[in-house]
């Protein structure tokens, strides 16, 4: 058998156990110990199944202790709207040219804010913004006529969410160097949100299981009941 790498050896606490989330966010930050500063995800495994439309599970939540991430955010706007944009933080706006940017291979940013005005351009960007999960959207906010205020949301720790095909929602939480009482808070905010956005359609156990887990650490599990869930 291949010896491990020294990085899992070194790795500690018991991976096999179910623990509080207390206890999980000082187990994943005791083991974060890359030279530089690694970000905390949160899995949350739900009892749905997203091919059935009324099972469904996206949204978007604030993270009350931010993401710790510089979200570079992209605003579809013209006139006193693109004005707006400018002035709350957005680092790229435009209309046609910045659609007609992207669809020539641009794609340096996080997040993707349109006004309602602008859709029928920004349909053209179905193909490419739609597989990265960066097409606007007004169920998350990022169609929207205050294109102001959703920029500073996007900056200041709002972030969507969205289950995958297996029934699973993925989601960074903040990094590392986060306090405990930060990265608690912002767990329990994310399902929250998850638990507000329980679809007609689910049956049984709905949060399933939860773990956490940094870039380069192991994974731990949670005990749903400590989340709130």
């Amino acid at each position: 058998m291949p010896k491990q790498p020294k990085r899992i050896q070194a790795w500690t606490g018991d991976r096999d156990a179910t623990h509080a989330l207390t206890d999980a966010v000082k187990l994943v930050k005791a083991n974060a110990k890359a030279k530089f500063d690694e970000s905390i995800e949160i899995a949350v495994n739900l009892g749905v199944d997203p091919r059935h439309a009324d099972q469904q599970v996206r949204g978007v939540v604030s993270l009350p202790s931010g993401t710790g991430r510089d979200v570079r955010v992209a605003v579809i706007a013209k006139d006193a709207k693109a004005e707006e944009a400018t002035a709350a933080g957005a680092e790229i706006v435009g209309a046609e040219d910045l659609v007609e940017r992207i669809q020539g291979g641009f794609m340096d940013f996080d997040r993707v804010i349109a006004t309602p005005d602008m859709m029928a351009l920004v349909g053209r960007l179905g193909k490419i913004l739609g597989p990265r999960g960066l097409m606007p959207n007004p169920r998350v906010g990022t169609v929207t006529p205050n294109v102001g205020q959703a920029v500073k949301d996007a900056k200041g720790g709002a972030i969507e969410f969205r289950v995958e095909k297996e029934g699973i929602v993925h989601a960074g939480i903040g990094k590392a160097s986060f306090t405990d009482d930060a990265l608690l808070a912002n767990a329990r905010a994310l399902v929250d949100a998850l638990n507000k956005a329980k679809p007609a359609g689910a049956k049984g156990t709905y949060v399933k299981r939860i773990s956490l887990s940094s870039t380069m650490g192991p994974g731990f599990k949670v005990d749903t009941a400590s989340v709130g869930a």
